[in-house]
């Protein structure tokens, strides 16, 4: 467990949706993530099979679809600065940056991120 850790300014890996990683604390029951999608970039769809997650938008904007079904006609929900949201498990999701720079977002995941086998690449409202 990593009780105190500091934003590293590189990313330390991509996710499985194409969003730079930064890792932040972790505990037995949640972990910690900065996120970030550049400027006009567009996220790979997914589906988490085990883990929910919170999410809390730091900068930018930019428009998340999320769908209980995988149902591509679900509307996005616009997200700026200050904006928080959770993604339920077994949801399907996929973010676009809309803005003029980067997106950036702090995410915790419960329970902690079992690793990329984690996340199942689905069929996105945004191609």
């Amino acid at each position: 467990m990593d009780t105190k850790v500091r934003l590293s300014p590189d990313a330390q890996a991509i996710a499985p949706d194409g969003m730079e990683v930064r890792l932040l604390a972790t505990s037995g029951r949640g972990s910690m993530a900065h996120f970030r999608l550049g400027r006009g970039a567009t996220g790979g769809a997914v589906r988490h099979r085990t883990v929910e997650e919170l999410w809390f938008c730091l900068t930018g904007s930019g428009e998340m679809w999320m769908s209980a079904t995988g149902d591509l006609e679900e509307e996005p929900m616009s997200i700026r600065a200050g904006v928080s949201f959770s993604i339920p498990t077994g949801a399907s999701f996929q973010l676009r940056n809309t803005g003029d720079g980067d997106l950036d977002v702090v995410a915790v995941t419960m329970p902690p991120w079992p690793g990329d086998a984690e996340a199942t690449l689905v069929a996105g409202r945004f191609g």
